[in-house]
């Protein structure tokens, strides 16, 4: 598996009830080991998560799968990240 960073940054749409089903998501991805870290910044601009996929494909397939992504109230980015 390889280890992609997935940001996801607030836009001045966003609508506060898709926070939870955002966070809801993120909590299954990591039950299915999909996730090693996540969390929101400090200033409430977005926040970022680590994802274990095969491939960039498959990265960004997940991570256009989070309801924040659906809502259009963020923007997702996706980064291969060689982490060591």
């Amino acid at each position: 598996m390889n280890r992609y960073l997935v940001m996801a940054m607030r836009r001045s749409i966003c609508d506060p009830a898709m926070v939870q089903p955002h966070k809801d998501y993120l909590e299954g991805l990591r039950a299915g080991g999909r996730i090693e870290l996540c969390g929101g910044f400090s200033d409430q601009s977005g926040g970022a998560y680590l994802l274990l996929a095969e491939h960039f494909e498959e990265a960004l397939a997940i991570a256009h799968e989070d309801p924040a992504h659906g809502s259009g109230g963020w923007d997702i980015t996706v980064y291969e990240w060689q982490a060591r």
